[in-house]
């Protein structure tokens, strides 16, 4: 690979990196090309970019698209793939990837951004796989805001007739 192909990959990479806020990075080695190949399937049908980069490259062009490259690049060692993911499935990606190691132990999640946070470690695989997408928690909010006026117009209508019915005998009584 010459420096003008490096130098393509760096301005491809980078401006991914730019676009997305959120990309996990692992390491896949030692998996069979048909484990890769069904990783790559499962990648695609979570709608999921995954593609395998040099460290180096990954680390230019972690520098030009103005991440956070001290955090990330002590995870870069080895083999390293990225998952580029979406807003709508920034927790896809570590589904995709504890899903797929029901039946293996690899690949391992060296390092995930995610709007600005940095994860280090697979440790860290359960926790970003429990996370909700932005829809879904802008969802659970307006659930939990109609919430307590669904309970108040349901207990005026249930209640409607008892009220009424107080009335009717208060009114009883006072003739």
């Amino acid at each position: 690979m010459n420096r003008e192909q490096k130098a393509e990959i760096v301005e491809e990479l980078s401006g991914k990196l730019s676009a997305t806020e959120y990309f996990y990075i692992l390491d896949a080695s030692g998996l069979s090309v048909a484990e890769t190949n069904g990783f790559r399937r499962k990648c695609f049908e979570g709608g999921i970019e995954y593609k395998v980069y040099k460290n180096t490259l990954i680390k230019k062009a972690l520098e030009k698209a103005d991440k956070p490259t001290d955090e990330i690049s002590a995870a870069l060692k080895g083999f390293s793939g990225i998952m580029f993911a979406t807003e709508d499935n920034a927790s896809t990606p570590a589904k995709v990837v504890k899903a797929f190691r029901a039946g293996t132990e690899k690949p391992l999640l060296k390092a995930a951004y995610i709007d600005s946070d940095v994860f280090i470690g697979d440790d860290n695989l359960a926790q970003l796989s429990s996370l909700k997408s932005k829809t879904e928690l802008i969802g659970e909010v307006i659930g939990l805001l109609q919430s307590p006026a669904k309970n108040v117009i349901s207990a005026l209508k249930s209640g409607g007739n008892q009220l009424s019915g107080i009335l009717q005998t208060l009114s009883d009584r006072a003739e």
